[in-house]
């Protein structure tokens, strides 16, 4: 039998990390061990239940989020920690990228993509959340965060670079196909293997990427 993955929470907001704690404790392949209510008691839990992933918000009281994430990876640098922010908060997402996170959500995602991102940074992979904006991708460029360094080699045919300009400006695969004279079916197929070879899930994790490795430049997504 496959075995769950364990999970601490920790947020201030009490009604939210309610409602987070009772969705995962719903989900048949993942087991809550523990709520925190601050940074403090996020330490203390972590090291008391050693799970596989953690998710924290990012302001809280006594040590914020960046703070408990440097100290818990000092300990166990392959702790796998994912950011739980507000959509103002994009300098605070590149902080905790740079600390050492390995995904991040907006408080307002849907349950697919909390459950997306766990498995995700579970499988040693980086989650970028779906709703990621211009500026944010933009700022991941420009920081010190870069899991794909080892990977900049990855070459991609100019069929593949062409579809990825157009991924990156939000067109929907049948957009594309008709840009580019290929059935839909065609350029879902040309999709599947550009976010396979960036080691991505979503539209937000191909521009960062792309951004990275300059693919396209920033002008492409304004």
């Amino acid at each position: 039998m496959k075995k769950s993955i364990s999970l601490v929470i920790a947020d201030d907001h009490e009604i939210f990390r309610d409602g987070l704690a009772l969705m995962l404790s719903k989900q048949e392949t993942m087991s809550l061990v523990g709520q925190a209510g601050n940074g403090r008691e996020l330490i203390q839990l972590v090291a008391e239940n050693k799970p596989d992933i953690i998710l924290t918000d990012i302001k809280m009281p006594y040590l914020d989020g960046i703070a408990a994430t440097r100290m818990l990876l000092q300990e166990n640098p392959q702790m796998k920690i994912i950011a739980l922010s507000m959509s103002e908060e994009e300098g605070l997402i590149v902080d905790m990228l740079e600390a050492g996170a390995k995904g991040y959500l907006l408080k307002n995602a849907d349950k697919k993509e909390i459950l997306e991102a766990i498995v995700t940074v579970n499988e040693g992979n980086i989650f970028y959340c779906k709703h990621t904006s211009a500026r944010l991708a933009s700022l991941i460029v420009k920081s010190k965060f870069d899991p794909h360094k080892r990977r900049s080699d990855t070459l991609f045919t100019d069929r593949e670079r062409e579809i990825i300009r157009l991924i990156c400006r939000q067109h929907t695969a049948q957009e594309i196909g008709n840009q580019l004279f290929l059935s839909k079916r065609t350029v879902e197929g040309y999709r599947t293997r550009i976010l396979e070879k960036m080691e991505v899930k979503n539209t937000a994790g191909v521009v960062v990427f792309a951004l990275k490795h300059s693919l396209i430049s920033e002008e492409d997504i304004a």
